[in-house]
């Protein structure tokens, strides 16, 4: 049975004819839906608990008496050790599926989130941020591969929904904040924030360990169709069946490991690699540098105020919802290529006139400014690189495809958290913006160059035939 003439009540051979059944859809069904946001609320923690040290830091660094060498090291804590921990998630859901490590990611961001908050000095809130890494690493290159799975081929446009959800986490943890500080909070305001963090951790380890079923093209790609056609009919309602498999024997297929990453780099993988990596690590070291200094930057414009700070960054992260949920429909109608070059344009843009007006702009522009950045920021690139590395690679190498391409993207946000602020000790908030703008273009002009947009080359991943074999073996 092709492809072409697939049913759902057919049976099923192989993962291209998988993958075929849920393109066939134009809408996910309800159990579908559910799924799907189920996973994406990983990534609400993600943010949520990235948002959350932020958040409290001044108190913090009161009431521990931390120095700035220690606050660098706990900012940067979190973003670096999922540098490491990026390519193990994928490399775990490349080997046991998608669930699994979504579900130890959840359990390690609670571990994490009750040793920070309850922590009594610099050692225990290193910990338990290098935990908080430890399960946002796993967990984005798990959940956008897998997000990309549960998805048509009409609707992937939605993947870039993630980008909003990062900026309502930010703005629901920033919320509670405020909420702590008019209770009398104090000096522990910290703790309740980062604590805040454990609850939800908790809510969805038991809601994914009660719902989450595994991909279907995961399975499939393994040569396990009888679990691949439970797994559509829980999920899509498909009633198929197993057929003869056309894949790989599962006694004797090969095993992905982190030897096959140089695939990634090889024909017809190179410019997909070259341009996801090359957004993913402008953006976040765009966003990071500006992004997490918002507080930094309201400060300077409307006074030495935490709760006027805080409401700022508010403000600021409502541009980011916005732009991150128009991010889905523009991605769909002039596809992700073309939006990053044009959010990355206009970040561009502001930059320049932010950093070389600052201190002298009327401050309504010098509000309007930042708000402008996020709006563009997350409408056009801050989505894009994540996504088209979901949406680029065939299903048995595409958790390993996004864990290493999310690996090298990440060094973005630690160069924007420590060189940001040595740049802005050396030669003020102004210049250091304008001076930051050359990262926008460098994005601007990586999506020139390469041309690959996996929402319009009509090419899907899971019917090419890619040779994994290893050069030189």
């Amino acid at each position: 049975m092709s492809s072409s003439t697939l049913s759902p009540t057919g049976s099923i051979s192989n993962v291209s004819q998988v993958a075929a059944l849920i393109n066939s859809l134009s809408r996910l069904p309800r159990k579908a839906n559910l799924l799907w946001y189920l996973v994406l609320g990983g990534l609400f923690l993600d943010a949520y608990s990235n948002a959350a040290l932020g958040a409290g830091l001044s108190p913090m660094i009161k009431e521990l008496g931390l120095s700035s060498t220690q606050v660098g090291v706990l900012t940067a804590t979190a973003p670096a050790v999922a540098i490491l921990f990026n390519p193990i998630g994928g490399w775990l859901a490349a080997r046991i599926g998608r669930v699994k490590p979504l579900i130890a990611a959840k359990a390690i961001a609670a571990i994490g989130a009750v040793l920070t908050a309850t922590a009594g000095g610099f050692g225990e809130v290193w910990f338990g941020r290098g935990l908080v890494g430890v399960a946002y690493g796993i967990d984005f290159a798990v959940a956008m591969a897998m997000l990309a799975e549960y998805t048509p081929a009409k609707l992937r446009g939605r993947l870039n929904l993630w980008q909003s959800v990062w900026y309502v986490a930010t703005t629901v943890n920033l919320g509670l904040t405020l909420v702590f500080f008019h209770l009398d909070a104090g000096a522990g305001i910290w703790r309740c924030s980062v604590g805040s963090a454990g609850v939800f951790a908790i809510v969805l380890l038991v809601l994914q360990m009660m719902f989450l079923v595994e991909s279907p093209s995961w399975l499939a790609a393994k040569g396990r169709l009888a679990e691949a056609a439970v797994s559509l009919r829980r999920i899509y309602g498909f009633q198929v069946t197993p057929g003869t498999s056309s894949g790989p024997d599962p006694a004797t297929e090969q095993k992905i490991g982190f030897r096959h990453a140089g695939v990634l780099f090889r024909k017809p993988y190179l410019p997909r690699t070259f341009l996801s990596t090359a957004i993913s690590l402008t953006q976040s070291m765009q966003y990071f540098a500006v992004g997490w200094y918002l507080p930094v930057i309201s400060l300077a414009i409307f006074g030495q105020a935490f709760q006027t700070a805080t409401l700022g960054s508010m403000i600021f992260n409502i541009a980011g919802i916005i732009g991150g949920a128009l991010s889905a429909y523009v991605g769909r109608k002039i596809g992700l290529r073309t939006s990053s070059a044009i959010g990355y344009a206009f970040a561009f843009a502001i930059l320049l006139v932010m950093g070389l007006g600052f201190g002298k702009l009327p401050i309504a522009v010098g509000f309007l400014l930042p708000f402008l950045f996020i709006f563009f920021h997350s409408a056009g690139p801050g989505a894009n690189g994540k996504s088209i590395a979901a949406l680029s690679y065939r299903s048995d190498i595409r958790t390993l495809g996004t864990g290493v391409t999310g690996m090298l993207g990440s060094f973005g946000s630690v160069i924007g958290l420590y060189v940001f602020p040595q740049i802005k000790e050396a030669m003020g908030l102004g210049p250091t913006i304008a001076l930051l703008a050359v990262v926008p273009f460098l994005g601007l002009v990586s999506c020139l160059i390469v041309r690959w947009d996996p929402t319009r080359s009509g090419i899907d991943p899971d019917d090419e035939t890619i040779d994994l074999k290893l050069r030189g073996a």
